[in-house]
């Protein structure tokens, strides 16, 4: 990269002034219709995504430096190569538009280079373990970002599936958070930069990791930050008050959605304990030994992929969380082995759950969406057709004569008013001609919704009854 900006152009002086901001980042850089990289960035990009490098001559002493670059509609096709190969991506875009900018400038005297410049910020910052996209999730699995703080007797760590608002947290020796690194699979890890030593020894380098300050990993930090955004005097609630080294390392992953920029996180309602005691520890060398989720051989199968049959995204997700956390306990078996039964000997019962619950689509990640003001107009449709198929359900459970279905079915919420406020607000397009029109006027009409359900219409995970 330049070490300062003689000769640059201003373009090039505004480039380096944002990558100052995240230089750990492969930037794309918004110029027109094109996103652009630079230097390294360039480089890197190059290697990845298979695109044309070549080099800008910026003159002057600056002499030239590498550039390559993609059209900015094929960002969804590009951004999640980057990410799966563990990159973070900050992307840079216009925040005026060219033509109004010139418009405003036109007649104005003393004007500099720069003054002449189209503004452009860091809009987002998108890293492997805080991803919203369904371009780069995998549906099938949890898209989890960990945190690992160092006590001085024991290790805390926690975890945050952004894209479903589950947040964990928990602490003990080495070997159980050992344990839960191999079990969770994190796509990325945060640790203290002065204890990079100490994580590499402990948990080996296979993961994508991210360094951050001391002071990040104090309790009195993430104490304010977790109580701050759950609004409430103490943690006792959550049941994790107790777990100071749990809390420092929740509080970290806290502080790191600030970093990145994700602060609409209103769907991030609770922080639960991991509870050692109701699971069979499963280590690494058994999961992989037993092929619970990957096979050993290339045309192999796991068990997850012989016995997955479940019908929606949040099935599959929490059958996979089942199979490397096995229950201990012999009432919540018996009460799963009952489930099962009451569904084997009720056929209708069985075939009603399974027609609805295929309507339903992936209602979790959907409800994440609507929250942090990313859900798109088809998805608010989803939405309402989720909320329809859950009424049947409901009903079904309701009268079943399995005690843990009742209780499933009186605590689904079918968000009556939400669903009428949908089918009121937003028609999908019929007419071929009305294409471009419709889309702008859906996405208007989208955003008002999806900026105010959450709040509005009181859907979360806690009431939403998306994983029953």
């Amino acid at each position: 990269m330049a070490k300062d900006d003689k000769g640059l152009t201003p373009m090039m002086k505004q480039f380096f002034s944002l990558k100052a901001k995240h230089p750990e980042a492969l930037m794309l850089f918004r110029c027109g219709d094109f996103y652009e990289t630079y230097c390294e960035d360039a480089v890197t990009a190059s290697r990845i995504l298979g695109i044309t490098l070549t080099r800008r001559n910026n003159g002057g002493q600056a002499g030239s430096m590498e550039m390559a670059g993609f059209p900015h509609h094929a960002l969804d096709t590009y951004l999640p190569k980057l990410i799966r190969a563990g990159k973070r991506v900050a992307i840079c875009d216009q925040l005026e538009d060219p033509k109004k900018k010139r418009e405003q400038l036109k007649g104005k005297k003393g004007l500099t280079e720069m003054d002449k410049m189209v503004k452009r910020g860091i809009t987002e910052l998108v890293t492997p373990g805080v991803a919203m996209g369904d371009n780069v999730l995998n549906y099938r699995e949890n898209n989890f970002l960990a945190a690992v703080h160092f006590g001085k007797t024991s290790c805390g760590v926690s975890f945050l599936d952004i894209s479903t608002g589950e947040f964990l947290t928990g602490e003990g020796n080495y070997d159980y958070v050992e344990k839960l690194l191999g079990n969770f699979q994190p796509k990325e890890v945060l640790y203290d930069r002065a204890r990079k030593t100490d994580f590499e020894t402990r948990f080996g380098n296979r993961y994508c990791v991210f360094e951050l300050d001391d002071w990040v990993f104090t309790e009195q930090t993430a104490r304010q930050k977790l109580l701050g955004h759950f609004a409430t005097k103490s943690l006792k609630g959550f049941g994790v008050d107790h777990l100071h080294n749990g809390v420092i390392a929740a509080g970290a992953i806290m502080q790191y959605l600030e970093i990145t920029q994700h602060t609409h996180i209103g769907h991030i309602t609770s922080l639960a304990r991991l509870e050692e005691e109701k699971y069979v520890r499963l280590d690494g060398f058994t999961i992989r030994s037993l092929e619970l989720l990957q096979p050993m051989q290339e045309d192999g199968r796991s068990l997850l992929d012989v016995i997955d049959r479940t019908v929606t995204p949040m099935g599959s997700r929490m059958l996979r969380r089942w199979l490397v956390f096995p229950l201990r306990n012999i009432d919540p078996i018996r009460k799963r082995l009952d489930m099962v039964d009451c569904f084997f000997r009720s056929p209708d019962f069985r075939m009603l759950v399974n027609d609805q619950l295929h309507r339903i689509g992936d209602l979790e990640r959907i409800v994440s969406k609507v929250a942090v003001g990313r859900v798109s107009p088809r998805e608010v449709v989803q939405l309402k057709h989720a909320l329809v198929a859950i009424e049947p359900i409901k009903d079904a459970c309701s009268h079943s004569d399995n005690v843990t279905l009742q209780r499933i079915g009186e605590q689904l919420n079918l968000c009556e008013s939400l669903r009428q406020r949908i089918e009121s607000e937003i028609q999908p397009a019929t007419a071929r001609g009305q294409g471009r029109r419709d889309s702008h006027w859906l996405q208007r009409r989208a955003r008002r919704p999806a900026q105010h359900i959450a709040q509005r219409q009181g859907v979360s995970h806690a009431d939403s009854g998306a994983r029953d």
